[in-house]
């Protein structure tokens, strides 16, 4: 927001910049107290004041000048020659990037503009020392924002560790109660608690989502029919399932930006295998062709994922129904369902397959191999599976995360170093020269970004080893879990477990079936005998199992 004051130019004339960064010095109207500092320096100096600006939650530290619209109008008129006097509160108004704004207040200098504070005096650039002042003025204005926010950060990424709530919405499923804890203002502050009657509510979204294979738009149905409410008495929309199904703290961990608590058992609603099994269902149901139904529906195990062997497009479920007459001479209706080649049908003669499968028939052949290879994953051993086959490479990713660690401490080591010698230039206490110490510091910030990026790239490696142990102790568990659920689930249950279990299952003339198991680490199939290519003979059909 900007205002012009007066048009006089008889006299010096001066804009004038005030900005706020927080939401709090926008609600308690801090501008006021710069403006009137402000008009009182001007009126001391003889000033006239012709335009002023405003800036309102702009942080000096987080926005760009560029990204500034007020500070992009001032450089124009600069530049059109509108006025002589630049003047702020303090120089920090006018930002607080150190590899920035040094360089724009230059600028205005530069371009004839006169730059004041009303607290600071004049911003000069009539020698090294006013140039070192500018620079370290801008530095420490930088590092005072840095470690402001760190030090916001950094206690409440404590507190979040510490398995503190810090404040926020409340998910669903959770209550506020009192524990007598305090902050630092002696204020009782509250705590996050279960709500059993919400929990209950999770547990059964989760449920039905991972289990039966309902999507969010059928979970918000059933929610509705079955009376099932939200907070407040409303209904439960597509996008508020959606988000309870990803929010990791129903595994009993508060995370706050990067930071993150250990699970608090008193926290959990949902199991931690239940929630990483959520998270692979909602990944894979965004990306084009899953194998994972969008839904369960319907009577038949494979739909979504079985495919014709010679063509190799995706078979679709087909219905016809015929009235029968029976013995007893009443009449009934025949539901006949078939695994259709639509390509088969639409292109005869360019698929050597048949038009299609019966569905009774190919369910029942894979159901018996589902079966088998389940018995083959309880009878292995977890100890064999789940050998210490990464174990190297972890200690190794450790090490290199370490030494890349350590290389850039001494990196900020060194550019602080440079930082404190210019000082003792400012003071005289220094024979460096200035220009040299200024390439010095250019050059270590450049080794800097250059240790920052090795150190992340370590990180990155070690955080990935680390997950592929997690992952595949995940999925034997999983696997373990399905093995023992399938004989007793629902049907609807039963689809969603052979989505995950079975990648694709082929079907060829005659019913040879060929199928690919969803199983990732060549351990497994090792010790549970799912090998490479296996046949097997089923009622006269060739089974050809591939992990």
């Amino acid at each position: 927001m900007d205002k012009i004051i007066d048009t006089d130019v008889s006299q010096k004339r001066v804009y004038r910049l005030y900005r706020v960064s927080t939401l709090g010095q926008v609600e308690k109207d801090d501008i006021p107290m710069q403006k009137q500092r402000c008009r009182e320096f001007a009126d001391t100096q003889g000033w006239k004041i012709i335009k002023e600006f405003s800036e309102k939650g702009v942080s000096g530290f987080k926005v760009s000048a560029k990204d500034r619209d007020a500070i992009q109008h001032i450089q124009q008129d600069a530049v059109a020659k509108k006025f002589d006097i630049l003047l702020v509160f303090m120089f920090d108004r006018l930002g607080r990037r150190d590899d920035e704004t040094p360089f724009v207040v230059e600028w205005f200098v530069k371009n004839g503009v006169e730059v004041w504070s009303a607290m600071e005096g004049q911003q000069r650039f009539d020698s090294h020392v006013d140039k070192l002042m500018n620079y370290i003025r801008y530095w420490q204005a930088s590092g005072e924002s840095l470690k402001t926010s760190v030090r916001v950060k950094t206690r409440l990424g404590q507190l979040t560790e510490e398995g503190l709530y810090t404040g926020g919405s409340i998910p669903f499923g959770y209550r506020l109660v009192k524990r007598s804890r305090v902050n630092k203002r002696n204020r009782e502050v509250c705590d996050l608690a279960v709500d059993e009657n919400e929990a209950e509510i999770v547990r059964l979204i989760f449920h039905k989502y991972v289990d039966e294979g309902f999507g969010a738009q059928r979970l918000c149905r059933f929610l509705h029919d079955n009376g099932i409410k939200s907070r407040g008495g409303k209904g439960f929309p597509n996008t508020s399932l959606n988000r309870i199904i990803k929010n990791v703290m129903y595994t009993g961990i508060l995370k706050n930006g990067d930071s993150q608590s250990q699970c608090i058992a008193e926290l959990r609603i949902i199991d931690d295998d239940v929630f990483a099994h959520a998270q692979e269902i909602m990944r894979q149901r965004t990306q084009p062709h899953s194998s994972v139904p969008l839904n369960c529906k319907g009577k038949s195990l494979l739909v979504g994922n079985i495919f014709c062997a010679h063509c190799g497009n995706r078979l679709t479920l087909t219905t016809s129904g015929r009235k029968k007459k029976i013995p007893d001479g009443t009449v009934q209706k025949e539901i006949r369902m078939r695994y259709q080649c639509h390509y088969k049908v639409r292109h005869p003669g360019e698929c050597e397959g048949q038009s299609g499968y019966s569905v009774k028939k190919v369910d029942a052949i894979v159901d018996q191999l589902i079966r088998m290879k389940f018995s083959e994953i309880t009878a292995a051993s977890e100890s064999e599976i789940l050998s210490g086959q990464h174990e190297k490479d972890i200690e190794l990713a450790k090490s290199k995360y370490e030494m890349a660690k350590a290389h850039l401490l001494s990196k900020q080591k060194e550019l602080d170093d440079y930082k404190s010698e210019t000082l003792k230039i400012i003071r005289g206490e220094s024979r460096m020269n200035v220009d040299l110490l200024n390439t010095l510091v250019a050059e270590t910030e450049g080794k800097i970004k250059e240790a920052q990026a090795a150190l992340n790239s370590a990180d990155a490696e070690l955080k990935e080893l680390l997950a592929t142990s997690e992952n595949r102790k995940r999925e034997y568990d999983r696997l373990l879990s399905w093995a023992d659920l399938y004989d007793k689930s629902s049907f609807a249950a039963k689809k969603m477990i052979v989505s995950q279990f079975i990648k694709a299952v082929r079907v060829g003339r005659g019913y040879n079936i060929e199928v690919d198991f969803n199983v990732s680490f060549d351990e497994f199939q090792s010790y549970c005998g799912v090998k490479s290519k296996e046949s097997v003979e089923a009622e006269d059909t060739v089974l050809v199992c591939t992990a």
